[in-house]
């Protein structure tokens, strides 16, 4: 890959969700690939990749955005992050003490508005915090987490994404 390419995270939102957004993750290479992306990695069946190419997060967005709605024959939201940015949502996790697999951060387009979680709906045993352009959330326990009928209107536009995958997704980014 030429000089000037550089590495993103991309974070399909409703993929795999309850059979409707069904796209196997050689599909999903291979249309990332098509867009001119080059090194795709998949990381689990939820829509994550790694691929390198495009000059801008926008570019990416906008190219994997239009390449997926040709496919899907509707829009799939698109997020973009750098391996940098992943590493800083790990640092900013206010909820360190927790386990990995409990502490989601609902990744945004932008910075959450000031009224973020007082529009919070629904909150049972759940925590929640603002970062840069992540909301966080501590489901605490198996069952909270299975029980929880949390609203975020804040994040209708957002994915989510457990600590261990931003991690995992994180490493394989490199630099």
């Amino acid at each position: 890959m030429g000089r000037g390419m550089k590495t993103w995270i991309v974070l399909l939102r409703a993929v795999n969700v309850g059979g409707t957004g069904k796209l196997p993750m050689a599909d999903l290479r291979a249309l990332c690939e098509g867009a001119g992306f080059g090194e795709v990695r998949t990381y689990i069946a939820s829509g994550n990749v790694v691929l390198r190419g495009g000059s801008s997060e926008r570019q990416v967005k906008a190219r994997l955005e239009a390449a997926l709605a040709a496919h899907a024959g509707k829009p799939v939201g698109v997020l973009v992050r750098t391996a940098a940015e992943l590493r800083a949502v790990l640092a900013d996790n206010p909820f360190p003490e927790a386990a990995g697999n409990r502490v989601t951060a609902i990744f945004l387009d932008d910075p959450p508005p000031a009224d973020a979680l007082a529009t919070a709906r629904h909150l049972g045993g759940e925590r929640l915090a603002i970062g840069r352009r992540e909301l966080y959330v501590d489901y605490g326990n198996a069952e909270t987490m299975r029980a929880s009928k949390l609203v975020i209107p804040a994040a209708k536009h957002g994915t989510a994404r457990n600590m261990n995958t931003v991690a995992r997704l994180a490493e394989m980014a490199g630099d």
